[in-house]
């Protein structure tokens, strides 16, 4: 048997690890799922079975069956969603605002300010450690239980809105390939700096990270530095100096639509990391500047939301969808323009 170390890759924001399987030419016939639970340290022959099904394994060049028979000196090639390995993740009771939930997913409705996963200073006071408490699970280093919930993709600390969870290995495994495939809905609300021309468009540039920064990313013009990634934008208002505007996602790139919109010079609104929290179109009059700083005291953060959120559901296969309206801090923002708009219009 050939084995390769795992390559991990950020796709559609979720991780995937690549496995190749080459059977030595001494193995008897074995069932594929057998063969494969023999192979694969930490992995259940159920979730190994779920990934067949879902079509993440090949034999040769063909989609595989958890019964088929392999035979020696096939290649079996196969993708895992990633699964947190040696951390351990202890329940708290925070409040979670859950929009949807049954045996298999869960859908949430995230604030603002809110970390995701723990790591990078934050280890605790995350969604991943209200979500343990919340299924009554423990998700310690040595846990075994595997009905822990997954989340198959993630939005930034500051930004709010929807996301699903998975809450078995099943709908995992489903959720991440409709990821991977592109058939997820995803509709961002946002507030950017200037006015956008068109009245909509689509950016499709690879995205990759900054090497002078790596908390940061940027599109770069070679795309074998970074990775596809696509966003359609649509004007919903104007107000001359900022711009409302919807984001549909075709990939999931991290930062995707706060870069994207900084590469064509609108920054989002108060979005520190990428230039949005300065003035970046106006006036040099001193009432503006204090207007400016007091939209940022009422969105101090960037002005982002996951507004929808559409996929098939794991078992049912019925279609889902499930909208959260802009929260105040946003809509305050956008109030505040519209009142400075009519109250201005010359300078608008």
């Amino acid at each position: 048997m050939e084995w390769l170390e795992p390559e991990i890759e950020d796709e559609e924001q979720g991780m995937f690890e690549h496995f190749r399987l080459t059977v030595d030419a001494g193995q008897a016939p074995v069932r594929l799922d057998r063969y494969m639970a023999e192979h694969l340290e930490d992995t259940s022959r159920h979730r190994i079975q779920c990934a067949i099904k879902e079509g993440y394994v090949k034999v040769g060049e063909k989609t595989a069956k958890a019964s088929q028979t392999v035979r020696p000196g096939e290649v079996i090639r196969f993708v895992m969603p990633y699964r947190r390995r040696g951390v351990e993740i202890l329940p708290e009771d925070i409040p979670l605002n859950i929009v949807y939930e049954d045996d298999d997913v869960l859908v949430l409705d995230k604030p603002a300010g809110m970390v995701v996963h723990p790591g990078h200073g934050h280890f605790s006071g995350t969604l991943v450690n209200a979500l343990a408490f919340h299924l009554g699970l423990s998700q310690a280093a040595d846990a075994a239980d595997e009905r822990m919930g997954v989340l198959v993709h993630r939005i930034d600390k500051d930004t709010s809105g929807l996301l699903v969870v998975a809450k078995n290995d099943e709908s995992q495994l489903c959720l991440a390939r409709q990821f991977y495939e592109h058939s997820i809905e995803r509709c961002y609300e946002a507030v950017v700096w200037g006015d956008i021309r068109e009245d909509e468009g689509t950016v499709d540039a690879p995205i990759g990270r900054d090497p002078n920064d790596r908390l940061r990313f940027r599109v770069v013009d070679d795309p074998e530095k970074g990775k596809r990634a696509v966003t359609h934008y649509r004007v919903l208002e104007r107000f001359g100096f900022v711009t409302r505007v919807e984001c549909r996602l075709e990939t999931g790139r991290t930062h995707q639509i706060r870069v994207h919109l900084s590469s064509l010079g609108h920054p989002l609104f108060g979005d520190e990391r990428y230039g949005g929290r300065e003035i970046r179109k106006g006036t040099i009059y001193a009432k503006y500047k204090q207007f400016i700083h007091n939209c940022f005291e009422l969105c101090p953060r960037q002005a982002l939301h996951a507004r929808t959120l559409g996929f098939d559901h794991p078992r049912s296969r019925r279609r889902m969808s499930f909208s959260s309206p802009v929260p105040q801090d946003m809509t305050a923002l956008l109030d505040k323009w519209r009142k400075y708009c009519r109250q201005m219009p010359e300078e608008v």
